[in-house]
C-alpha cells in the first residue's frame, strides 16, 4: 500500500467514525464496502482542499497580473489579504484605491503595506519592545552575576581541597573531590554560555526590530527620504548645533508645480515617478549640513546649516533650474511630458522667535512664488511686508 493510500485510509477512517458518532452514517454496509467508502470520502476531501487552494492561487495570480504588480512576497501577501479578507485594514485600503483609481500600482501597494506596518508600530508596541530589551539586559546581568558567584564558590572549594592535599591526608578523596568540582564547574560554565548566547540573540533580534520600527516610522515609503516626523526632530537638533557654533541656519520649502495635472494627464504611476525624480534631484544636495525630507504630497523641505538665506536660496534655485531643463518621458506611452518644474520659498530660521515661525515664513514665500508665476524661488524677507 502506498503512502498516499495510507493517508487516504487514515483520513477516510476518521471521517467515517465522525459520521457514525453524529448518526449520519448508519448504513449497513459490508466491512469491505465501508473501507471503500472511507477511502472515497477521504479522497474527495483532499480533492476539495486541493481545488480550493488552486482557486486561491489562481485568484492571487490573476489579481497580480490584472494590476501589473511585480511578483514579490509583499505584493503576494497583499493580494492574499485582500482576496481572503484575512486583514480587514488591507482589504479596506485596497478597496478604496480600486474605487478611486480602478487599479493598484506597485507604489500604491508599497504605500498600503508601509502604512499598515506603521500602524502596527504603535507607541505601546514600541514600549513593549523596550521592556523586552530591558528584561533581557536584566537577565544577562543576572547570568553574569550568577557566573561570577559560581566562579568564586569554585575557587574557594579548590583552595579547601588544595589545603587537604598539602596536609597529606585523604589525598585520594581530595583528588576525587577536585575532579567532581571541576566537572560541575565545566557544566555550569556551559549552561551559562548557552544562556548568554540565547540572551544575546534575543537582544540582537529586539535591537533589529527597534531599528526597523524607527526606520518605518521616520522614512517616506515612496521616495526613501526622511518623512515629516523625522524632519521635525532634525530641525530642533540642527537649531541647537547652529546656535552653539554661531552658524546661520536656513529652511526651504519646494513644491512641484501643477502636480495634479501630471497625475490627471499621465496617471498616478507617472506622478509617483516624478516625485521620485525630484526627490533624487534634491537628495543630491543633502549631506551632514543639509537635510532633505518629503513634507507631504508633492512638497519637500530642506534645511541648510552654515548657509545664509541667500546662499541657501541660490542652491535651491540651481536645483529648480536643473529640473526645469529636464525632458521627462512618460514610461508607459513613450511620449514626452510637459515641462515639470517646482517653486520654492526660503527663510532664515534665526530671524524668527521659534523654528516653526520660520517654517511658516518659508511656506508663505513658497505660496507667493506660486502666485507670481511658479518655477521660481522666493526669500521670505524679500516678500513679507
Amino acid at each position: 500500500m502506498s503512502a498516499a493510500q495510507v493517508t487516504s485510509d487514515t483520513i477516510g477512517g476518521k471521517l467515517a467514525r465522525l459520521g457514525r458518532m453524529l448518526g449520519i452514517a448508519e448504513s449497513a454496509s459490508a466491512p469491505g464496502e465501508a473501507h471503500v467508502q472511507d477511502r472515497e470520502a477521504g479522497s474527495a476531501h483532499l480533492r476539495r482542499e486541493s481545488e480550493r487552494r488552486k482557486k486561491l492561487y489562481d485568484e492571487i495570480g490573476g489579481f497580480l497580473f490584472a494590476h501589473d504588480l511585480d511578483l514579490t512576497p509583499l505584493n503576494f501577501g497583499l493580494a492574499m489579504d485582500y482576496i481572503t479578507g484575512s486583514d480587514l485594514a488591507v482589504e479596506k485600503a485596497v478597496g478604496v484605491v480600486l474605487k478611486d483609481r480602478g487599479k493598484i500600482t506597485n507604489s500604491v501597494a508599497e504605500r498600503i503595506i508601509s502604512e499598515q506596518r506603521v500602524e502596527q508600530l504603535t507607541p505601546d508596541a514600541l514600549s513593549e519592545m523596550l521592556k523586552e530589551v530591558e528584561i533581557n539586559l536584566v537577565q544577562l546581568t543576572g547570568i553574569a552575576d550568577q557566573s561570577s558567584n559560581s566562579a568564586k564558590d569554585f575557587g574557594a572549594a579548590l583552595q579547601r581541597e588544595a589545603a587537604e592535599l598539602t596536609k597529606g591526608s585523604g589525598g585520594g578523596e581530595a583528588l576525587s573531590n577536585l575532579v567532581v568540582l571541576t566537572r560541575t564547574m565545566i557544566e555550569k560554565t556551559r549552561e551559562v554560555e548557552a544562556q548568554m548566547r540565547d540572551g544575546q540573540q534575543q537582544t540582537q533580534l529586539l535591537k533589529k526590530n527597534l531599528e526597523t520600527a524607527r526606520r518605518a516610522a521616520e522614512q517616506d515609503h515612496l521616495t526613501g527620504l526622511p518623512n515629516r516626523r523625522s524632519f521635525e526632530g532634525t530641525l530642533y537638533e540642527e537649531v541647537a548645533l547652529a546656535r552653539e557654533a554661531k552658524e546661520p541656519l536656513s529652511v526651504a520649502f519646494c513644491d512641484i508645480d501643477h502636480f495634479k495635472v501630471v497625475n490627471d494627464t499621465h496617471g498616478h504611476d507617472a506622478g509617483d515617478r516624478v516625485l521620485k525624480f525630484v526627490a533624487g534631484l534634491l537628495a543630491k544636495i543633502s549631506g551632514d549640513r543639509c537635510h532633505v525630507a518629503r513634507h507631504g504630497g508633492e512638497e519637500f523641505v530642506m534645511l541648510f546649516r552654515g548657509l545664509t538665506v541667500a546662499e541657501a536660496a541660490k542652491i535651491v534655485d540651481d536645483a529648480r533650474s536643473d529640473m526645469a531643463e529636464r525632458n521627462l518621458v512618460d514610461r508607459k506611452t513613450g511620449e514626452r511630458m510637459d515641462q515639470v518644474t517646482f517653486s520654492g520659498g526660503v527663510a532664515d530660521v534665526f530671524a524668527y522667535a521659534e523654528p516653526r515661525e520660520a517654517l511658516k515664513a518659508a511656506d508663505r514665500a513658497l505660496y507667493l512664488a506660486k502666485e507670481h508665476g511658479r518655477n521660481r524661488v522666493y526669500i521670505a524677507a524679500e516678500v513679507e511686508p
